[in-house]
């Protein structure tokens, strides 16, 4: 196969992450003989100081013309009092696509599990996915602010709820049939309609799917009692935010998780879920493992190469559990860097390949 594969590095640790998931992308392709060819954009502050601006037309249409698109990060201190913002980038560019459904797989590693804080016999076993609602919300509503005011529309449409529900119901049919459907229906209009929507969806469409409704406070409560309790997760914008933050300390570290963002055609946008973390920029000791991760979920989405993606999965799971860890999550130390641990997956890579093609 061959694909184009746009790659925004973004600020901070971006360009760090993105090089290691890259490195593994192009290990995978010369292991099963794909072609992928990359191409590097700006966004965020890279490309406010080059450009002016956090998206650049022409970068927004090389993404339109892309298989797939790896992000990095955005956003740091320097650019936060600016009249353009990092973000702006990012929310153009989900927008633009139209990627609505942004999923946020938690998984724990055994050799892991002493970095979260949470205590270890809960996390045994959590393999959940949380399915945010990504174009609509408080963060795509009309705001005003004046010296002693400010206001945030938070606003959603029955279509905008239908399609993001309907999305982590078709997920759940592949896993255990259970979705949690999560708003804030004992206060807000907009939850309320949400909790209606998703029921007639789940009713009507998905009978062999289990829905249930939990409220936004006490889910992050449950989220961190009783993470084994959940498959499959949906929520808006914003609790989406929230709630996948809370849940990357079950992982031991936010530098482990990944994400997809996804329309309804196959080009997605992929990037870990942790921000630019310009405290460690530069110094080549981020952890990869989430951009890694989401360049798995590419493959997976984006490209239709399930196999590529479950051996690049399985790389990184048997290299974490085999010892290889950065510093967020290995004892004073014993850690590797960014491009030691992009290395060892890729060499657990090659012996995991080499395996299940032997197996089968």
């Amino acid at each position: 196969m061959h694909a184009d594969i746009v790659v925004l590095p973004g600020d901070g640790i971006g360009p760090e992450v993105t090089a290691a998931a890259v490195a593994v992308l192009q290990a995978a392709a010369r292991r099963y003989g794909h072609t992928f060819h990359f191409d590097t954009g700006l966004i965020g502050g890279a490309a406010i100081d080059a450009e002016g601006t956090a998206l650049s037309d022409a970068t927004l249409d090389a993404c339109r013309k892309a298989d797939a698109i790896l992000l990095g990060a955005v956003g740091g201190p320097k650019w936060a009092d600016g009249a353009v913002r990092p973000e702006q980038g990012l929310l153009r560019l989900r927008k633009a696509l139209g990627l609505y459904a942004n999923l946020r797989p938690v998984k724990t590693h055994p050799v892991a599990l002493t970095a979260s804080p949470i205590k270890s016999h809960l996390l045994t076993g959590v393999d959940m996915i949380v399915v945010r609602e990504l174009t609509g919300g408080v963060y795509f509503g009309q705001r005003t602010r004046t010296d002693t005011r400010a206001s945030d529309l938070c606003e959603y449409s029955v279509e905008e709820i239908e399609r993001v529900v309907r999305r982590a119901c078709t997920l759940a049919r592949e896993r255990s049939k259970y979705v949690v459907s999560v708003d804030k229906a004992n206060v807000l209009e907009t939850s309320r309609l949400w909790r209606q929507v998703a029921t007639r969806i789940a009713r009507d469409e998905f009978p062999d799917v289990r829905l249930e409704h939990q409220l936004v406070d006490s889910m992050a409560m449950h989220l961190i009692a009783h993470p084994r309790e959940y498959d499959v997760i949906v929520t808006e914008n914003m609790f989406g935010d929230i709630l996948t933050d809370e849940a990357s300390m079950l992982a031991g570290s936010m530098g482990l998780l990944p994400s997809a963002s996804l329309g309804d055609g196959r080009r997605g946008l992929y990037e870990p879920i942790h921000g630019s973390a310009p405290d460690i920029a530069g110094r080549g000791i981020a952890n990869p493992c989430g951009a890694i991760l989401s360049a798995a979920m590419l493959l997976r989405h984006s490209l239709g190469l399930e196999a590529e993606a479950c051996c690049i999965e399985g790389a990184v799971a048997d290299a974490i559990n085999n010892g290889a860890l950065t510093a967020d999550l290995a004892p004073s130390g014993t850690a590797i860097g960014t491009e030691a641990m992009a290395a060892a997956v890729i060499a657990r890579l090659e012996v995991d390949c080499i395996a299940v093609e032997l197996r089968d």
